[in-house]
């Protein structure tokens, strides 16, 4: 079943008298309950497809199609997950995860039980009454994580979430992630600029053009579920990464050359 349609999506940005071409023609289709990933260099549009889908932006022409469970508004359509922090500081880690919770009514012990639930699979148990300026870059991210996870969305959006922390908490957290979404196989649109994060979370890895964004090709990654850093020794893992790089290349140096 076809979760997201986008069809021929445009966005434009206009300042002054100034106008910029975000997006161009981008079309793409994702099913429920897999894993796409998008790449691209710089600039290109990716973060800014996220927020159109998360209806944070409108599109300047073009279709967006969400195909939704139900009509009752129980569950959201998109929760986004963000490279930056984006949790409430006056707010400790179960307020923070129980937050969308409490926004759709639900009952607060009801709230808490699942907020714990998905504290505790982010390994942050010991640190429920803490606060974001007592964590770390890597705890907050959980944080974030299980807020998404905790607030049951039908497709969950993700922009480059572990792009600010060092290279051994990414490592952890690209396991956790994985971990916690075989559980229920929500569907998941993750931009990243690395390709090897890419194939190693998405079903699906799709590849857009240097500013403005289109959809230049995409790649099936065929490693079985589920999935640890183990595929990463694979020759066939190497050679996918090499094949996505070639496509890539020619549009960073064309992003390097236009200073984006």
């Amino acid at each position: 079943m076809t979760k997201i349609v986008a069809r021929h999506v445009r966005k434009v940005y206009y300042r002054r008298r100034e106008s910029l071409t975000a997006i161009e023609d981008f079309s793409l289709e994702v099913r429920e309950g897999e894993f796409v990933c998008i790449v691209g260099p710089s600039g290109c549009g990716k973060s800014t497809f996220l927020r159109i889908l998360d209806r944070l932006y409108p599109q300047s022409s073009g279709e967006i199609v969400i195909h939704r469970h139900g009509q009752n508004g129980s569950r959201p359509a998109t929760a986004m997950v963000f490279q930056e922090s984006a949790l409430f500081p006056w707010k400790n880690v179960l307020q923070n995860v129980a937050f969308g919770l409490k926004m759709r009514d639900v009952p607060r012990q009801e709230r808490e039980e699942i907020s714990r639930r998905f504290i505790d699979k982010v390994g942050l148990t010991r640190f429920i009454s803490h606060y974001p300026h007592e964590l770390s870059g890597g705890m907050k991210q959980r944080v974030n994580i299980a807020r998404a996870f905790a607030n049951d969305p039908e497709i969950l959006l993700m922009d480059e979430p572990f792009a600010n922390l060092d290279a051994q908490t990414r490592v952890i957290l690209q396991e956790e992630l994985l971990r916690i979404w075989e559980e229920n196989r929500k569907t998941v649109v993750y931009v990243t600029h690395s390709i090897e994060e890419a194939i190693l979370m998405g079903d699906r890895v799709v590849v857009m053009t240097a500013h403005p964004g289109r959809n230049k090709g995409a790649f099936d990654v065929e490693f079985k579920r589920p999935r640890s850093l183990e595929i990463k020794k694979s020759p066939v893992f190497s050679a996918l990464e090499f094949a996505v790089w070639e496509m890539i290349k020619e549009e960073v140096a064309g992003s390097m050359e236009a200073g984006a």
